[in-house]
């Protein structure tokens, strides 16, 4: 939130709630926060920005950095693939595991039903109007507070859908008792990345998230031509619950591994190369 109005703190007082004893920017953090609490108050109360989710639990088994996606609990028949990245950077820790997304779900050789869950959410639902409301007005402030606030409560979104998966719709952690505060800093047991970040940075991957759970049908979300989500403030990603799941960077990958996944998508190797050109280690 405070990085949005270029707030940061020097530490100790980098984060919230410390950011307010900052010298420099505490004052301004403080009533930057108390203004948008004033309006996120306004929201509630009179409802101005809804939110719209779906999610899914399918049964799924990994093959090699791939996860198959079966058609029904039977598993007879592939509905579609999700595809992975592996680490290859060289680590200095040379026990240390080099991790793709498909190790958090059991192989298919071992006979295991394990599953994979996938969500999509949004808060934009009367965002643009409100936002546009202000602008009419010469409310600049307001009109960015309102996106602001809106991309916020999509992320609140997917962590409380997520926090639901657990407990109650997947149930694999029903006892599960944390304050915002342990739910922050993710203790909890299972992760969520998201297609286009650092555990598996290919973008195109939403198209599978879309496809498998009619997003666009079921929640009102889009993917444009550069796979960005419509509405603005959206959250997508898949659910692994596997207890030593964990987030992690692809980081930098190889020529090799560039073939290979190409080559697993269906694509032409310069087509893996646009997809995947921030994170190739070679020109």
């Amino acid at each position: 939130f405070f990085e949005v109005w270029r707030l940061g703190g020097s530490y100790p007082n980098r984060s919230y709630p410390k950011i307010f004893n900052d010298e420099k920017v505490g004052p301004t953090a403080k009533k930057v926060f108390d203004e948008a609490q004033t309006l996120l108050r306004k929201i509630i109360d009179e409802k101005l920005i809804r939110g719209k989710g779906v999610l899914a639990i399918l049964p799924a088994n990994s093959v090699g950095d791939d996860i198959e996606i079966y058609e029904n609990d039977e598993r007879a028949e592939v509905n579609t693939i999700l595809h992975g990245l592996r680490q290859q950077a060289e680590k200095l820790d040379k026990d240390e595991k080099f991790h793709c997304i498909s190790d958090f779900i059991a192989p298919k050789e071992t006979g295991i039903a394990d599953h994979v869950g996938l969500f999509a959410v949004h808060c934009g639902e009367g965002a643009k109007e409100l936002a546009q409301k202000y602008e009419d007005e010469q409310d600049d402030y307001n009109a960015i507070m309102v996106k602001v606030l809106a991309d916020r409560l999509a992320e609140a979104f997917a962590e409380m859908l997520h926090e639901d998966l657990r407990k109650k719709f997947w149930g694999y952690a029903p006892d599960e008792s944390f304050d915002p505060k342990d739910l922050h800093r993710a203790k909890y047991s299972g992760i969520r990345p998201a297609p286009g970040y650092p555990t598996q940075p290919d973008h195109t991957e939403k198209r599978t998230v879309w496809d498998l759970m009619s997003v666009t049908k079921n929640a009102g979300m889009g993917l444009t031509e550069s796979f960005s989500m419509t509405p603005a403030a959206s959250v997508c990603g898949l659910y692994f619950a596997h207890p030593e799941a964990k987030y992690f960077s692809i980081g930098k990958i190889s020529k090799d591994q560039v073939e290979e996944y190409a080559d697993r998508k269906g694509w032409d190797v310069k087509l893996a190369e646009r997809w995947l050109a921030p994170i190739l280690s070679y020109e």
